[in-house]
């Protein structure tokens, strides 16, 4: 459907992608991943049209529609939520209106068999056969239920845009694209600024939508879910995997490996052949051998392992002064912005060395609460800090406080004190400063390279309570990883704020909930607390259905099953069954197809391949390798 040949983009001299080449279909759900800075959100915008590349082109039909979404934009503020969001059926209406005019034009001729009259005809029938395919005949019950899954309440639809938060109206912007459906969806990080719940609509709508999808996201469980492809852009290459991200972690590791055991083998190879070759070069009984080893040398394809990007960010907390027992204790919380209530008799406590998560939708004030502990805004009720509690907090904004003007290297240096000074540039190597990089003005810096900058002033001294809003927004998933580990290791208290079910996942063991006005405490993991969330809903939605229609009792008072559930029952059983059988089946061609292909390259290192066709068979089994993969992620 979009065919991308021989990109190339150079900022200055230096390249960012070279010679790319891939094709989007018209299926494909696509993660696009790398480090920051690698090029994702700029392959995305050359795309949609936004750039042109140095070098390439980048071909699609005429009738393909791109819908994209930036990590930023600027928004009007002219109209209710409802008007704008009715700008996703503009070319809707501007359909109906030329039908509309078309249709008038037709009934005010009579010049039936003119060549004039065709013409109108002709153009009246491929513009209703378009309006036809839109579908969108119930457009405001559409975006009704975009705006609801959102996170949007009915009582916002007719609230100016101007009144919603910079997260809230991206959300807009998110719905009008859905909205558009267009054939092609370019999403850069729409996630950042969504809560648990509507990230998780979002999932469902975007694996039951029609048409492509080229995602960049570093919310490893999101794209996991929504994805079936991961194109890898590292050091201005691309590596191209039909297989959502988990899976291409792994087969990317697998990959690096045995071309390193291969060019290891090969080298091995050509060492020993060069020393016979050295050692009988000179001797007449060996000079066929000789000959015949040089042209085996010059026909030899040298194998390379593929350039991988190894500068690793080294991240490691001080060790935490020992604190009081208990932190941060909480009485009767509440807090209010005018007449808006946003929580009322929190009550908690939060002991020394515990790791907890402020989780709820946007604006049911996790990141409220966190100002409270902090001291920055007024409250009613009571808040006690621990004794000796040091604490570093990471604000949601954090990146976008610093000081544009000046360098890393000066941002770091006026903020340190004490002996850490004489150790800046070890802390700026070990944040991926090191060098020239340290010498670039902040503003030049990607939104992931800001958050790392940010990052290092939490080490600048040791602290005991760490209080992290969103940390991770702009976070490549290696530094995500590395981030996590650290946190685990730490061994003060942590409060995190975060909508990244992966990177809570193994990190906290508590989890409060914000919402309805108040905070509620779960003593668990977090993927503990969404199964209990799900539970309560579908309780919830039963309750509902209950209290609107009769239910059928037995004798006993209990509720009748009746014979149609029973078989009903019997049938998802069957059907769960042969699901698994399925499943199993082709985990076993899977691991069969894979042996086959470690057989082959294992004959090609080791030089013992002597059948010509071999390349072919390695081909095809690939393929029935992809094939298989995709089959087994279908019945999953």
């Amino acid at each position: 459907m979009i065919s991308i040949q021989n990109l190339s983009v150079e900022f200055g001299s230096v390249p960012l992608l070279d010679s790319i080449n891939f094709v989007i279909n018209k299926r494909d759900r696509i993660a696009l991943v790398g480090r920051n800075g690698a090029g994702k959100s700029t392959m995305l915008k050359i795309i949609a049209g936004l750039q042109s590349p140095t070098g390439g082109t980048v071909a699609q039909p005429t009738d393909v529609t791109i819908g994209y979404l930036p990590q930023q934009m600027r928004l009007t503020d002219d109209c209710s939520l409802r008007e704008e969001v009715r700008k996703a059926f503009s070319h809707v209406f501007e359909l109906d209106r030329l039908i509309d005019e078309l249709n008038q034009q037709l009934a005010e001729r009579t010049d039936y068999d003119s060549p004039s009259y065709q013409d109108l005809i002709d153009r009246l029938t491929l513009k209703t056969e378009a309006r036809a395919m839109l579908q969108s005949e119930n457009y405001e019950a559409q975006a009704e239920k975009t705006l609801l899954g959102l996170g949007f309440v009915r009582s916002d639809f007719d609230r100016p845009t101007s009144e919603f938060s910079g997260g809230w109206r991206m959300r807009i912007e998110i719905a009008k694209l859905l909205l558009q459906a267009p054939d092609v969806l370019l999403l850069d990080e729409p996630t950042n600024h969504l809560d648990i719940e509507s990230i998780q609509w979002l999932e469902q709508f975007l694996k039951n939508r029609n048409g492509a999808l080229v995602l960049v996201s570093h919310d490893r469980a999101f794209i996991d879910n929504v994805t079936n492809r991961t194109i890898e852009i590292e050091l201005g290459h691309i590596y191209d995997y039909q297989v959502s991200y988990s899976h291409f972690v792994e087969l990317r590791r697998e990959r690096i490996e045995q071309q390193r055991r291969a060019y290891e083998n090969q080298q091995k190879l050509i060492h020993d052949t060069e020393q016979f070759i050295e050692r009988f070069r000179y001797q007449a009984t060996k000079a066929v051998q000789v000959q015949s080893r040089i042209k085996q040398l010059e026909r030899l394809e040298r194998i390379e392992v593929d350039e991988v990007d190894t500068r690793h960010l080294h991240l490691r907390f001080p060790p935490a002064p020992r604190s009081g027992d208990y932190p941060v204790i909480a009485d009767e919380l509440r807090k209010d912005y005018g007449a808006l209530n946003v929580f009322d008799h929190v009550t908690f406590t939060i002991k020394r060395g515990e790791k907890v998560a402020f989780v709820g939708k946007n604006g049911a004030g996790k990141s409220t609460l966190v100002k409270c502990i902090m001291g920055e805004i007024p409250f009613e009720g009571m808040l006690t800090i621990g004794h000796n509690v040091k604490v570093g907090y990471f604000a949601q904004n954090q990146a976008q406080l610093l000081d544009e003007d000046i360098t890393v290297y000066d941002t770091i240096d006026y903020a340190a004190v004490g002996e850490v000074r004489s150790r800046i540039n070890d802390l700026l190597g070990a944040f991926m400063f090191g060098g020239k990089a340290s010498e670039k003005k902040v503003r030049v810096l990607s939104g992931g390279e800001k958050s790392r900058l940010a990052m290092i002033k939490l080490l600048l001294a040791p602290v005991n309570l760490l209080i992290l809003d969103e940390p991770t927004n702009h976070l490549d998933m290696r530094t995500k990883d590395i981030l996590k580990q650290a946190l685990q290791e730490f061994d003060g208290t942590l409060i995190v704020v975060s909508h990244d079910r992966y990177f809570l996942d193994g990190l906290v063991s508590k989890v409060y909930e914000f919402g309805d006005h108040r905070v509620r405490e779960h003593l668990c993991g977090i993927y503990e607390f969404l199964e209990k969330k799900k539970l309560q809903s579908l309780q919830q939605l039963e309750v509902s259905s209950q209290g609107s229609q009769p239910v059928k009792t037995e004798s006993d008072g209990q509720p009748s099953t009746g014979r149609q559930s029973y078989l009903e029952q019997k049938e998802r059983e069957r059907e769960r069954k042969q699901a698994e059988r399925r499943v199993k089946q082709l985990e076993e061609r899977i691991t069969e197809l894979e042996e086959q292909i470690a057989d082959i390259e294992r004959q090609l290192a080791e030089g013992n391949a002597t059948d010509p066709d071999i390349y072919n068979r390695h081909a095809q089994l690939n393929a029935q390798l992809q094939q298989a993969m995709q089959q087994w992620e279908d019945a999953l």
